[in-house]
């Protein structure tokens, strides 16, 4: 099934809630199998963070780390993957 194929991708977050911040990390930790690369950006004279992850998961994978992602309060979330699976 092409479902079940691991694709490379991102996952883009920004951060516009300190507060929010463990609750992100929680959520990352618990899908760390996936995530190949982080790379932090605090951007503290906006008062915003953006977090940028490179990702090996399937369809389902990346869409259970951007669903609870996305139901943090004061999170926005992006993300793709490749159309060829590694």
């Amino acid at each position: 099934m092409a479902d079940m194929e691991r694709r490379i991708g991102f996952v883009g977050i920004i951060l516009e809630n300190r507060e929010s911040v463990e609750a992100v990390n929680h959520v990352l930790s618990d899908h760390a199998e996936r995530i190949l690369a982080r790379v932090g950006l605090p951007c503290r004279d906006k008062g915003i963070s953006v977090i940028t992850l490179v990702v090996e998961a399937t369809t389902d994978e990346l869409g259970s780390l951007t669903g609870r992602l996305g139901k943090i309060a004061g999170i926005s979330v992006e993300s793709a993957l490749s159309k060829q699976a590694t």
